[in-house]
């Protein structure tokens, strides 16, 4: 199921920043524009033609450079080759306008993305990467949110620009590297100007990027995600969060832990399982267990000890989850690398940490 924006105003403020954004503002948060990118790369490779997927490539490269770096559409369609440095995973927009040139930092899954791109199309350092109508690309974007179960206008490329600053000032990015980054002040917030050197900007937007992009790809046993749902109970309460994979991970903690960690819906945690508390099942073996979460995933690592296995798994979004168990256990599963299995684990098994986004 697609999240539609969340139009409860508790939800839009930071409790670790001083900035507020208005009930009436159109603005994704990040589990909406993750789901945004699942069906735009679903879209760009449904496709038997070669050239259709190449055509619909194109505009999915476009929609991340702007999901990313908060540019404006015609900066983007502005980009030659020259202005991408893989290297320092850097993207320079702003064009002919001098003042409005910058250097934004790109995460390291994008930038393999664009070398990828680049490799295929042959572009010399001057050429443009882009040659694509804007009107095409904005229907092609509102094409695309109505198929997330989103209302048409959240995917304006300026709904995407403001959903940006907005994510790197709840990241607690200074309101003032965002508005450099951005090349502009972001509208209905006001701050004083500061000043404030390359070398800062971009060391403060690396921390971020690379805390971002280890939120989606790289630590093991761990889900990044948005609450949904708050079931409370007379001691105990249940807390589902959907994590940017589109998964569902359910969490039970004390009444107390819900008060002490100001948990509420729209709030973002991240979800822990210890690698002894995750249980394996075969292919067919998932139906009669009692855990509350049961995911789906495919054997990539098996290291056996004398005493202990551990099994390296990941799941359909690329989170990667271990597991710790007997080796006579393991052996009488019958794993073997390749082959599909169930992850499950109990929801009192799962630790959950508040941490600001």
């Amino acid at each position: 199921m697609h999240t539609i924006p969340d139009k409860d105003s508790s939800t839009r403020r930071s409790p670790r920043a001083s900035f507020s954004v208005p009930s009436s503002a159109k603005i994704l948060d990040s589990v909406q524009l993750a789901e945004l990118e699942r069906t735009f790369r679903v879209w760009a490779t449904d496709s038997p033609r070669r050239d259709v997927q190449w055509s619909r490539q194109r505009i999915l490269l476009i929609f991340l450079l702007i999901r990313h770096t908060g540019a404006k559409l015609n900066e983007i369609l502005d980009l030659k080759a020259g202005d991408i440095d893989l290297g320092k995973r850097v993207v320079t927009v702003g064009g002919e306008e001098r003042e409005r040139v910058r250097a934004v930092e790109i995460p390291d899954d994008l930038a393999e993305e664009l070398r990828a791109a680049l490799e295929k199309g042959g572009h010399g350092p001057g050429e443009a990467l882009f040659r694509v109508d804007p009107a095409h690309v904005r229907r092609k974007f509102y094409e695309q949110a109505e198929a997330c179960g989103l209302p048409r206008e959240f995917g304006n490329p300026s709904t995407l620009r403001r959903s940006r600053s907005v994510e790197l000032l709840r990241g607690n990015l200074p309101l003032h590297v965002v508005q450099r980054l951005l090349g502009h002040s972001t509208p209905n917030l006001t701050a004083a100007h500061l000043d404030i050197s390359e070398e800062d900007v971009h060391h403060a937007a690396r921390q971020y990027v690379d805390r971002e992009s280890r939120r989606r790809t790289s630590a093991r046993n761990i889900f990044f995600g948005k609450i949904t749902e708050i079931v409370t109970g007379d001691i105990q309460s249940e807390v589902t969060l959907l994590t940017l994979g589109g998964l569902n991970v359910v969490s039970v903690i004390t009444n107390a832990s819900l008060r002490r960690m100001r948990l509420k819906l729209g709030l973002f945690v991240t979800a822990e399982i210890k690698a002894p508390w995750v249980l394996l099942a075969g292919p067919e073996g998932a139906d009669q267990n009692s855990a509350e979460n049961r995911l789906p995933a495919t054997v990539v690592e098996i290291s056996t000890g004398k005493v202990n296995t551990e099994v390296l798994l990941r799941l359909a979004d690329g989170t990667e989850i271990c597991s710790v168990a007997t080796t006579a256990s393991c052996r009488r599963l019958g794993l073997h690398p390749g082959d599909q299995a169930w992850v499950l684990f109990g929801a009192y098994s799962v630790i959950l940490n508040h941490e600001a986004c």
